[in-house]
Order: structure tokens, then sequence, then C-alpha cells
């Protein structure tokens, strides 16, 4: 055994491994069959790194649109100009309320065992998306989150701050790909409260000036529209919540909406959580109760792996490169 993917087939036989084999070789099946891939990312994707894996998806035509948390979104390029700066908290389960607030005392932000720094992070792109925010706003213009994203990185003003290779940065191989990001709830996120605060306090006019979510969904049914007429459209979901719910929906809108009754289901369905099962929540619940929305088929191949993503994805995705 030579390849990550070799070493996975022989020892990854039963229950959740066997779960991840099945869904990473049903993703080969369904984009070498010509179909394209709609991934999310929830959760805290970006600090734990996940680039490092899917940017080379991206690059490689593996994956076709994103929808993430406004979290995820900014989270990446943080880790892109500050990668040195953050601090690893490895014994974080033992920190008491004290520890905490030494932490704050440094501007330092916990996200599980990794503290993102405020001020080589965070303020160093608020300096920078303020500028795209105000000419926008003065232009009398308005874009999406994540297209202000994009001007940032086209415009070459983060490169001097890179900290990581830009490789491994998922975002700018979603910018070089011009990737379509869907960013529901965008305005709950760092950058979303940033945005607020300037805002109010008049350095942005038109609050508008940033589209908000049911733009998103109006951009989302035209691309599914648009992109379903030539291939089947998988749906790969990494945890649950906003940025696995708003997406998914879009297939219901359209039929039973929009009364469009040709409006395809998704043609693959795989989502990475531990959410438990019987607790009501939509990360929870098994793809079949997706049928019911109808968001899913009942000859949709479907598979759930109840692990951890940060272990789960890269693996999925080495499969699905050939690794």
């Amino acid at each position: 055994m030579t390849t990550i993917s070799e070493f996975v087939h022989h020892h990854y036989r039963h229950f959740n491994a066997a779960a991840l084999i099945d869904a990473a070789d049903a993703y080969v099946r369904h984009v070498e069959d010509g179909g394209v891939m709609f991934m999310t990312l929830a959760g805290a994707m970006s600090t734990a790194e996940l680039g490092l894996s899917l940017a080379e998806m991206i690059r490689q035509g593996k994956v076709h649109a994103i929808c993430c948390t406004g979290a995820n979104l900014e989270e990446d390029m943080f880790n892109l100009v500050a990668h040195d700066h953050y601090v690893r908290v490895p014994n974080y389960r033992e920190l008491t309320a004290d520890d905490e607030e030494a932490l704050l005392a440094r501007h330092l932000n916990r996200v599980t065992d990794t503290c993102i720094p405020e001020e080589e992070a965070i303020r160093r792109i608020e300096d920078v998306i303020l500028e795209v925010w105000q000419a926008a706003d003065q232009a009398g213009e308005a874009y999406f989150p994540h297209e202000f994203m994009y001007q940032v990185l086209r415009s070459g003003k983060l490169d001097k701050f890179h900290q990581i290779d830009p490789t491994d940065s998922w975002l700018v191989a979603a910018c070089e790909a011009n990737l379509p990001i869907i960013v529901p709830g965008w305005e709950d996120s760092t950058l979303g409260n940033i945005y607020a605060s300037h805002c109010i306090n008049g350095d942005i006019g038109n609050v508008h000036t940033v589209k908000g979510g049911i733009q998103y969904m109006m951009m989302l049914a035209e691309w599914y529209e648009q992109t379903a007429k030539m291939s089947s459209i998988g749906f790969f979901q990494i945890g649950g919540g906003i940025a696995g719910d708003f997406p998914i929906c879009v297939v219901p809108m359209l039929e039973q909406d929009l009364l469009k009754t040709d409006t395809p289901r998704w043609g693959y369905f795989c989502q990475i959580s531990d959410s438990t099962t019987s607790y009501g929540s939509y990360s929870g619940a098994v793809p079949n109760e997706k049928i019911t929305w109808g968001k899913l088929s009942a000859d949709t191949p479907k598979f759930i792996i109840e692990s951890d993503a940060t272990i789960v994805a890269p693996l999925v995705f080495a499969c699905v490169l050939g690794q």
C-alpha cells in the first residue's frame, strides 16, 4: 500500500469507516459520470485548516460550488495572513474561567484548541476590506460577502502578509476558479459584526451595500437551474446548521414554491456529522428524512458518516483525488 486511498480501502471495512469508503467511491462515480458537487462547510473547518486538502479538490475540479458560514469564509483568510500568530491550546479542556480571561486580555479568541489573534488576523483584514466596502458604497454598488473577499484577494493588498502557502487556502483556490460561494447568515460572523459597526458609525451609508441571504437564495436558484440542465448535482455536507439547511432547500423551493415540476433533486448526498439523530435537529436527521421535504429521491445515493469531520473529510478528499 503506497497511497492513502489504498490504505483506507484496505483497512476501513465496517461501520463509519465503511461509510467513508462508500461515500468516497460514490463521489468519484458521480463526478466521473459528469456530475458536479456542491459542498457545505459548517463549524470551524477553516480554523481547522481544511484548506490543506479542500484547496486541491477545488483546483482539480472536484468541487463546483460551496456554501459556508460567514465564519468559515473569513477564517480561511485570517489563517492566510496570521497563521504564525495563532496560539494552540492543547489542554483547552482544563482551562479555568480565569485562564479564559487571560486569553481575552491577550486578544486571543479561542476556537476549541486554537486561538485567533485579533490584531494580526481580524483587524488586519478589517483595514483592507473596509476599503472595498466603502468604495462600493460610494459608487452605489452592492456585492455579496464572498465577492468582497475575492476583491480583496485579487487586489494583492494582502500578499505581503501571507504566512502560509496560498495553495493551502481554499478561499484562494475558490477565487482563482471564480467558484460560486453561498454564505447564508453572513451577519453572524466577525466581519458581519464589524460591518454593522461601520454602518452604525456612518462609515458606510447603505446597509445593503453587502447583499444578504434572500439574494443569495436567488443566486443559488439560478445556478442550480442552469447547472442541472447539464449535470446531476451532488451535495456533500460537512457538519449541519445553516450551511447545509439553506442550500439544500433550493430544490423544494424551485419545485413547490415556484412550481417548476421539472426540477431534478440532488443527485448524491453525503453528510459528515456527529450530531445525535434523536434530538430533532436538522444536523442529526438521517438522509431519508430529506425525501419527505422533496430534497432527495428514494434512489439518490445517500451516506452519513458519524464522525469528526476534521478526521474524515481529508481522507475522503484523498480518495477522491486518488492520493
